[in-house]
């Protein structure tokens, strides 16, 4: 195989597995705090889910800052068209995230049940609000995202925000806010213990509950809809740009891949096997399990859209031949080899650093000792 493809494939499945670590990491975090007020029903009990996730939630955002410059570095023109079209969106998460931090550190620092209030409804809006745009972020590139270029590769977003929030996408994001839920129940079971453990463990079973219907809806939905083909691209010494290519609109066209290689079908099976077993785990008490098992579910469900999608990332609904692919959007093979050797190094580095942390910070929250620590959240 040629050098530069496989780079291009390589860094197509890295993104994916970034974007599956940001679900799983940074998903979890924000699933406790959308369940903050309804799994803790007095000031200690939230103190003692702030505190379950105290010592990772910041360090799970380099999974944020790895997918974005994972898409800044290896499919520049992606960067490009997507943060300056949805800079709307762009914005409601940085704010999102602004907020989060703030929330953490200054809840605790008043005594106030108004300013304490104030703080955890912020969280939970800044729990759930980001992972619904994440679900209807992937929602829209099934759809197609409304932009078109210039002879310059100018891009001209020419939608509207509200036009992102279509009924598949928010469907799509239903689904990422129900396995944030559960992720973040998850956590809270093994960390939490006593009642809030149990009202997590409800909570949980009820967002794998909903995850399930959804996530056969989207499937369904999926299947009908026009999907991408395409069709023929530039000669193979000219530039590579979205501006020589041929695509078609065919109905059920994103079922492509998986007609063409049936053993694709166990990537979204991994969806189901994930939830499923979720449920199992929640029934027998075994938030360990059940967390793993989000994490499978989280791996299923992008993974399918991914392979729906391929060669596809970021298909335009106003002008289908100018649709960015993995082979017109991506970055020169100088750059992805020096990539790949900077992921070969600092992936595996976070990865031990993430176990470590949790194998270090493991064991269950105690109420008592965060109402004599000036230190707690």
């Amino acid at each position: 195989m040629d050098l530069y493809l496989g780079l291009k494939v390589l860094w197509w499945l890295l993104l994916g597995v970034l974007l599956m670590g940001l679900a799983i990491m940074v998903g979890m975090d924000m699933g406790v705090g959308t369940l903050l007020r309804f799994v803790g029903r007095n000031d200690t009990e939230r103190r003692v889910c702030l505190n379950a996730i105290g010592p990772h939630w910041d360090g799970n955002q380099v999974w944020f800052i790895l997918g974005g410059g994972a898409i800044f570095a290896a499919f520049p023109l992606i960067y490009a068209t997507a943060f300056s079209g949805l800079y709307i969106v762009m914005l409601l998460l940085l704010w999102t995230m602004i907020v989060r931090p703030l929330g953490f550190e200054y809840r605790s620092k008043i005594a106030s049940p108004k300013w304490r209030d104030v703080w955890d409804w912020a969280l939970l809006v800044s729990g759930a609000v980001p992972m619904i745009v994440y679900g209807a972020g992937m929602g829209n590139m099934l759809l197609g995202v409304p932009f078109h270029f210039e002879w310059d590769l100018r891009s001209y977003y020419t939608g509207s925000f509200i036009y992102l929030l279509n009924p598949f996408a928010v469907l799509c994001g239903l689904l990422s806010l129900a396995l944030s839920i559960h992720m973040g129940a998850s956590m809270l079971m093994g960390r939490a213990g006593g009642a809030i453990a149990e009202r997590s463990r409800t909570a949980a079973s009820g967002a794998l509950v909903v995850g399930l219907l959804v996530f056969t809806v989207c499937g369904i939905w999926v299947a009908s809809m026009p999907g991408y083909v395409l069709q023929g691209g530039p000669a193979p010494a000219a530039a590579q740009t979205p501006l020589q290519q041929s695509v078609s609109i065919q109905a059920g066209a994103w079922l492509g891949n998986y007609r063409a290689h049936p053993l694709l079908w166990i990537v979204p099976l991994l969806g189901y096997a994930g939830m499923l077993l979720g449920l199992l785990a929640m029934r027998l008490r075994r938030p360990v399990l059940a967390w793993w098992s989000g994490a499978l579910a989280w791996i299923g469900v992008i993974g399918t859209a991914g392979v729906a999608l391929f060669p596809f990332m970021m298909p335009s609904s106003s002008v289908p031949a100018q649709s960015l692919t993995v082979w017109n959007a991506v970055s020169s093979q100088t750059t992805l080899l020096w990539m790949t050797g900077f992921a070969l190094v600092f992936v595996p580095l976070i990865l031990w650093y993430t176990s470590w942390a949790f194998w270090v910070m493991r064991g269950v929250v105690d109420a008592g000792e965060i109402e004599h620590d000036e230190h707690a959240y």
